[in-house]
């Protein structure tokens, strides 16, 4: 596709008299696909629709567009892609030669995008689309950054909620810097985009890394919906390794835990020694079973806990070291 940049200065016409710092920009949404074949016309005809409607308003230019990236599909889903870009023209498409994950897919849909603007949401649309102007305007007035964020966590069950809440508040406590109830939905100025695809790292968690690179931010706050069909992509278990993810790629905090509880452990096999030998001084020593096993199997979770722990570090480095491509695409709709 090619890429056309517009140099108009554009007037909000909601906000009559309020010029906006930058001009109309080329508008990439980014939505990663993954077994979406159930849901695909819905959200295909929304977002499009959506579209055609920033444009006919004057805050989006002409040459925007959806961009659909297939992360290796096993359903329908690259047919339907293909299909949608021979019926409306604002629909381009990639295809991944395997699964390689939602991180990875969204980084994909990045790199391959020419656009002023990009924004990024799930297929699903649970994100509310309605705040997608809301998120152009901020743009326009100065923001490199604008995060989506919940404002209600009503949709989820009560444990969802309950270990989110959770999760924020270690990931916090780690040193993880991001922004709370906020997921993948968010927009990114060409700028911010280019500094973001700067990170190199193998392992990726993109809210977390989207945060490292500055520039003026903002927030629009929305109210997540229910999936209207097909399954959720991300079940408990990849949600605890997208979160073990973030935390081992973005913070030493754990290797500096096992530290302080090493230095912690030592000081008190000290004072436990000292207190074995006033009693064998003083001759009150007596041979007990169960006191040595309970030392065993403590220093042995113990250390077996930190050597996981240094284990997955080891094991990123083991990874970040062999340098090798997030992904390949094997197919492409550019117009």
């Amino acid at each position: 596709m090619k890429y056309f940049g517009v140099e108009t200065i554009v007037k909000d016409r909601l906000n009559e008299g309020v010029v906006h710092k930058r001009s109309i920009p080329v508008l990439s949404i980014i939505v990663p696909c993954y077994n979406e074949q159930e849901i695909f016309d819905y959200s295909l005809k929304k977002l499009h629709s959506l579209l055609e409607n920033l444009i006919k308003r004057n805050l989006i230019s002409e040459r925007s567009h959806l961009l659909f990236v297939d992360d290796g599909s096993k359903d329908d889903t690259w047919n339907l892609i293909y299909n949608a870009s021979k019926s409306f023209e604002r629909v381009i498409g990639i295809k991944l030669s395997r699964n390689k994950g939602h991180q990875v897919a969204l980084l994909a849909g990045l790199s391959e995008s020419i656009s002023d603007v990009t924004i990024s949401i799930d297929a699903d649309l649970q994100d509310d689309t309605s705040v997608i102007e809301e998120m152009i305007k901020h743009y326009l007035d100065g923001s490199d950054v604008v995060y989506g964020v919940r404002n209600d966590r009503k949709s989820d069950s009560f444990f969802k909620r309950k270990t989110a809440g959770l999760f924020y508040r270690i990931m916090k406590w780690m040193g993880v810097e991001q922004i709370p109830h906020h997921a993948d939905f968010r927009l990114l100025s060409k700028r911010a985009k280019d500094a973001l695809l700067s990170y190199k790292e193998q392992s990726l968690y993109l809210r977390g890394l989207v945060p490292l690179v500055g520039f003026q931010s903002s927030q629009v706050e929305y109210s997540r919906s229910a999936r209207t069909a097909g399954e959720s992509k991300y079940p408990l278990s990849k949600m605890l390794s997208l979160a073990i993810s973030g935390i081992t790629s973005l913070t030493v905090t754990p290797l500096r835990i096992i530290a302080a509880l090493g230095f912690v452990i030592s000081g008190i096999s000290v004072l436990a020694a000292l207190y074995a030998l006033y009693e064998k001084i003083c001759g009150n020593t007596v041979e007990g079973w169960a006191s040595v096993m309970i030392a065993i199997i403590f220093l042995g979770g113990v250390q077996m806990l930190s050597l996981g722990i240094i284990g997955e570090y080891i094991g990123k480095i083991y990874l970040e070291s062999k340098k090798r491509p997030k992904y390949f695409v094997e197919e492409k709709i550019d117009e």
